[in-house]
């Protein structure tokens, strides 16, 4: 399952991800389903254990730890001690990074070298070095790089998945290897500059384990909403030898508007049809076969593929659909807890891509087509990448009213909420 790490709060204390590893303990001893979800996802030792392997199996507070330190996106208990510890030293450092002031940087770095392997933002953004090359900065990692950085080849990787290609020939002329995973940053955010410098570079095409479906998997998985880069990293897929089925979700997945085209006029029921998780992410393709593969804001299980196009920001596919009569307040299935029945507007007030402008413009023309902002219907989603994961669940509710009891309100595009208030 595609997921992402949480960041910690603005002032962090090590009292929150203790209390956080001690509920994670004695929710794994009250056999909660989502603890063990959550273990599976980031304790190595259980990757591939079943429910009962992992209930039979010693877990003690110490696995409960890594499980926290890796949802912050550390590689260890160890690393975010030490990175809560040196909290105001890395906010300093971000700082004068960020603002390209490289004798305070180096200052501070030959007064505190032990901040060079602390991540200076989070895990996934690594220690000095790493976080510069995030942000595309050469010449701050050609200043810090003699000072004895180590995390060349974690650089390497941020700057491929920022697509930062001049930090990446830099940092791979001097020493970082092409291992095997180093395509899935690329795949990750969509980004298929530098997922083609890495096919000039004949990197492998697989993940660290060797599995040359998983960054296929990822592209269509993952957080990012990007629909060009993502049509262009699918392509890039094709050309290396990938067999794309010809159906009519990845012609979807490709932004393939002609394609999909010919299917609904050889299948007219594909407009109402509801599609499951699994196939919108098919396991054949090296998708998660448990059914909650992807990353969204409102569910997509069940959904149809006017739903989907506005999770997915396909905006010709949208047009599209609605121009071959689809429903605009057609209704995602319920399943047998009685969860499900939203309609579009739901998918478009709260969903992955809400921070862009062109968002807004689903909402319109739905409204424009007839969509009721008065239906109802019972909702829940698990949420895994904020503080204390866990289902939310939001019952009866209308578009207007999901939104606002919604937990993430990163997810929820205010604009949207604003217009489907104002009906």
């Amino acid at each position: 399952m595609a997921t992402v790490s949480r960041d910690l709060p603005q002032r962090p204390h090590l009292d929150v991800p203790k209390r956080e590893a001690r509920e994670l303990l004695t929710q794994l001893r009250a056999q909660h389903s989502e603890a063990l979800d959550r273990i599976r996802r980031r304790h190595p030792k259980f990757r591939s254990a079943d429910n009962p392997a992992i209930l039979a199996a010693p877990f003690r507070l110490s696995d409960a730890q890594l499980v926290i330190a890796r949802e912050y996106g550390f590689s260890h208990w160890a690393e975010l001690k030490e990175r809560i510890a040196s909290h105001t030293l890395a906010g300093t450092l971000d700082r004068a990074i960020r603002a390209d002031d490289r004798e305070a940087v180096v200052g501070l770095l030959r007064a505190n070298p032990q901040l060079l392997r602390i991540p200076v933002r989070s895990g996934n953004w690594g220690p000095p070095m790493s976080h510069a090359a995030n942000l595309g900065k050469l010449e701050m990692i050609q200043e810090i790089a003699p000072l004895g950085a180590r995390d060349f080849q974690h650089a390497f990787d941020r700057a491929l998945l920022q697509g930062e290609l001049d930090c990446a020939r830099w940092l791979h002329a001097h020493g970082a290897k092409l291992l095997p995973g180093i395509v899935m940053g690329a795949c990750e955010t969509l980004n298929p500059a530098g997922l083609s410098f890495l096919v000039e570079l004949e990197a492998p095409f697989t993940d660290k384990k060797g599995d040359r479906l998983a960054p296929l998997a990822l592209a269509l998985e993952t957080y990012g909403r990007n629909p060009a880069g993502k049509h262009a990293v699918l392509e890039i897929f094709a050309r290396q030898g990938y067999q794309l089925p010809d159906t009519p979700i990845m012609a979807f997945h490709r932004g393939q508007a002609d394609r999909l085209k010919k299917h609904l006029r050889r299948d007219p029921p594909l407009l109402d049809r509801r599609f499951s998780c699994r196939e919108i992410y098919p396991p054949e393709l090296g998708c998660s076969p448990d059914g909650r593969s992807g990353l969204h804001g409102t569910p997509l299980e069940g959904t149809t593929l006017l739903h989907m196009a506005i999770d997915f920001e396909e905006h010709e596919i949208f047009d599209l659909l609605l121009e071959q009569g689809a429903d605009p307040n057609v209704r995602a299935s319920i399943d047998a807890a009685g969860f499900g029945g939203h309609t579009p507007l739901f998918n478009a007030v709260v969903n992955c891509g809400c921070v862009r402008p062109d968002a807004v413009r689903f909402a319109q023309t739905l409204l424009a087509k007839g969509a009721s902002p008065h239906i109802r219907a019972t909702v829940r989603k698990f949420l895994d990448w904020c503080e204390k994961p866990d289902w939310h669940e939001a019952r009866e509710v209308t578009p207007a009213e999901w939104a606002r009891t919604f937990p993430e309100k990163g997810w929820v595009n205010e604009q949207v909420l604003e217009l489907i208030e104002a009906r």
